[in-house]
């Protein structure tokens, strides 16, 4: 495996993107690569990725406009 440690820490395997849905509205997420963050454009929250673990907990969830 050729990746570097930068690019295994900015990215989310796509097949957990496929299967993590958002809390509030249990609709799709979107990997925002430069924030680390899941956003939920329904819900207008963004979950932190922490250490490569999405917290998906609403009250750490970030609003957005």
């Amino acid at each position: 495996m050729n990746a570097t440690p930068e690019r295994l820490d900015s990215t989310v395997d796509p097949k957990l993107l496929e299967i993590l849905v958002c809390p509030v509205t249990k609709g799709p997420l979107e990997f925002d690569s430069t924030r680390q963050e899941l956003v939920s454009r329904s819900a207008k929250l963004a979950y932190p990725i922490r250490d490569g673990i999405p917290i998906m907990l609403p009250e750490e969830a970030r609003k957005i406009e």
